[in-house]
């Protein structure tokens, strides 16, 4: 198993890790939900490691040109989602709201930027991660979390969507979604 893959994909779920201490809003709180969407990411974390201490290695195993080619995949997969995080950072004009938060009060609509393709870049961008994580060490645990990680990021971006169409961005919302896709660019309309 290649360390320098491992740490990269480790150094993209710390960049995951930090977004909310440092660039989310202060006033939220970590409440049940938000608990429960961070809880693969952790989990996923632990089956990396235990994967490379070889106590629950991969499904694939370790040798070869397909470990090899599972590397790079893992390696441009894990690039992406980091780079993706870094531009829907720095889309942004205003703090970003803590996720699942009840209070939490639409202050502007944003379509550009990394907006501009994708509702919700920074879920595309840690589904990738997740994506990275199970090409790297495809077995059971990190299949699950990649599953776990794209049923939670879906349920939570129609929630948001949901909030989005009851507010007094409705009508701009409702054009913004027939023209993009919700974690990949739309490539008709």
């Amino acid at each position: 198993m290649n360390a320098a893959v491992l740490l990269l994909i480790l150094m993209n779920f710390l960049f995951i890790g930090i977004l909310p201490v440092m660039f989310f809003k202060r006033g939220g709180s970590l409440n049940l939900m938000w608990w429960l969407t961070a809880a693969p990411f952790f989990i996923c974390v632990i089956f990396l490691m235990l994967s490379f201490l070889g106590v629950y290695p991969p499904v694939v195993g370790y040798e070869g040109e397909l470990t090899r080619i599972r590397g790079l995949l893992a390696t441009v997969v894990s690039t992406a989602s980091i780079s993706l995080i870094a531009y829907t950072l720095g889309t942004h004009r205003r703090s970003i709201a803590l996720w699942h938060q009840t209070n939490d009060a639409t202050e502007e609509l944003v379509t550009y930027g990394a907006y501009a393709r994708i509702r919700h870049p920074f879920y595309a961008a840690f589904l990738l991660a997740f994506l990275a994580a199970l090409i790297f060490s495809p077995n059971l645990g990190t299949l699950g979390t990649f599953l776990y990680g794209l049923l939670i990021m879906s349920f939570t971006a129609v929630k948001e969507e949901r909030r989005l169409r009851g507010s007094q961005f409705a009508s701009e919302y409702e054009a913004y979604i027939s023209r993009t896709g919700r974690f990949v660019p739309r490539l008709w309309r």
